[in-house]
């Protein structure tokens, strides 16, 4: 007999369980409630970690398709928007080295390769600024839009930086009311299995038993289900990122008036780095290092000495980080999204747009019973292992090109024998052809452009060797495509609203809906 596929119920609350609720329902939603339903089961007594304050562009159109508005999320969720990350000190540990990874393509990404161009010409202009406007909006503390700008449209591309602890109430909200899911507040005493070991049930203790025919593990880093249940193992990856601890805190600004940087500050240290986000109402900030390299209290030392007189009495949460994921991460009919699944240090606010990415497969691939299965969890777990892969190499890409040795950490970082043998291998190749998207780049399930890796080599000071007479039939168009880039920057530099005008326009106002 065929086992239908028509009862999910994720296990679990916060961004992962909600954000996959919504998923899932809004791609079903003409099934619901008729033969098909999406049960969300969380604890009433389990806070939420709320680490994830950073997104990606990716957040606007799984936000757009769920039907949640943008301005809503502006007003209920302390959101800004992001445009980028600037890493400072990271190359050489200097006052004036920075450089930014935007959220914009190159100029004329899809005509040509501009690398070896820039290369080749090296005006005096950071890549960055010779081949995309958005370091230069954000150093101007601009908003990527304009108030008459529709919901989920920009000037530049853009993502958000968000309150995590009012974002997972804010999507439960819209899940409930406007999607059908179901909610049900218990704790999960016991979880039954099958003869054939699938699950069949968890066991709470306020509402009973909860049968599914697929279960979604989103209890966080215990992995009730995948991980304690049925024994999915965990792979460490801390031979590779070494920060395993973070001391977050949050940071009043001094005025209400105090600008909104639109991208994410990541400032290097001694043993790892700081991570500034601005939101409306306050810094979000943290320190991430690694303990065998700095004990906790020399780490609070660095973080309060960054932050001087606005940190000085500040409550510091510690938070530790087991750099890793499990070994598969859909067995039998139980697959994990977001920390159940794994997780890294948020140097690139990779953790959300995991839950998305995952989340959506799950939707868009929704086994039709149970005899397929394993067949589609076949398929999300490669799918999911070469995404965790490619994360951990461009997360490790940041260290591995480090100038600094003032410290074991930064010198640790550079030893080949921490570097991913695909990672060395690119950086080899990287030496005499610059990554540009038709190279290693083009899966579809590529979770970081070949204009992330660019942005990210040579702002670190990377060179590539370049064959003048290779590049000199292009040489007219890279001045063209150029000069576009720089017309477009002063455009946007004197078009586009300061960062906060906009938001406090969006709350009062709204935008125009879609």
């Amino acid at each position: 007999m065929v086992t239908r596929t028509r009862n999910i119920v994720i296990v679990g609350g916060g961004t992962a369980g909600w954000l996959t609720a919504g998923i899932i329902a809004a791609r079903h939603r003409s099934r619901i409630p008729h033969d098909f339903t999406v049960t969300l089961v969380e604890s009433p007594n389990v806070p939420i970690i709320g680490v994830g304050e950073g997104t990606w562009p990716t957040l606007r159109s799984t936000l757009k398709k769920i039907g949640v508005s943008e301005t809503d999320l502006f007003r209920e969720c302390d959101a800004s928007f992001k445009q980028g990350a600037l890493f400072a000190k990271w190359a050489t540990g200097a006052e004036d080295d920075a450089y930014y990874h935007p959220l914009m393509l190159p100029q004329g990404f899809a005509q040509l390769n501009l690398v070896p161009h820039w290369l080749k010409g090296d005006r005096g202009k950071s890549f960055c600024d010779a081949v995309c406007a958005q370091g230069k909006i954000c150093d101007d503390g601009l908003a990527p839009k304009a108030i008459t700008t529709p919901e989920y449209e920009g000037a530049a591309n853009y993502a958000y930086h968000l309150d995590a602890g009012k974002f997972a109430p804010f999507l439960q909200r819209h899940c409930c009311e406007k999607l059908g899911v179901r909610h049900i507040l218990a704790d999960v005493r016991n979880v039954t299995l099958a003869e054939t070991g699938d699950i069949r049930s968890i066991v709470t203790e306020q509402a009973g038993e909860i049968d599914g025919d697929l279960f979604v593990d989103c209890t966080g880093f215990r992995s009730l289900l995948l991980g304690e249940t049925l024994g999915v193992p965990f792979k460490e990856c801390g031979d590779v990122l070494f920060c395993d601890t973070a001391l977050a805190v949050q940071v009043p600004y001094e005025s209400e008036a105090s600008p909104i940087p639109s991208q994410t500050i990541s400032t290097a240290q001694s043993a790892g780095w700081i991570w500034d986000i601005g939101l409306p109402t306050r810094r979000g900030t943290g320190h991430v290092f690694s303990s065998r390299h700095i004990s906790d209290d020399e780490a609070e030392r660095e973080l309060r000495a960054y932050l001087g007189a606005a940190g000085r009495d500040l409550p510091v949460r510690k938070i530790k980080i087991r750099s890793g994921h499990r070994e598969t991460f859909w067995k039998r009919n139980c697959v994990a999204v977001g920390l159940a699944a794994g997780f890294m240090e948020p140097l690139e606010s990779s953790a959300i747009v995991l839950i998305e990415l995952s989340a959506k497969m799950i939707a868009e691939q929704m086994p039709a019973c149970r005899e397929v299965m394993d067949v589609i969890a076949a398929r999300f777990n490669a799918t999911t292992q070469y995404r965790w892969g490619r994360i951990i190499d461009f997360l490790k890409l940041h260290y591995a090109l480090t100038k600094r040795t003032d410290s074991q950490f930064w010198r640790d970082n550079v030893l080949p024998e921490t570097i991913p043998e695909r990672l060395r291998e690119l950086l080899l190749l990287w030496k005499y052809q610059s990554p540009w998207f038709h190279d290693e780049f083009d899966r579809i399930d590529e979770v970081f452009p070949a204009a992330s890796y660019q942005y990210v080599l040579y702002g670190m000071g990377f060179r590539t060797e370049v064959e003048p007479q290779a590049i000199a039939g292009e040489a007219r168009l890279a001045e063209r495509v150029m000069r576009e880039n720089a017309v477009q920057t002063d455009r946007l530099r004197t078009g586009l609203p300061r960062h906060r005008d906009l938001i406090r326009k969006i709350v009062d106002h709204g935008l125009q809906p879609v």
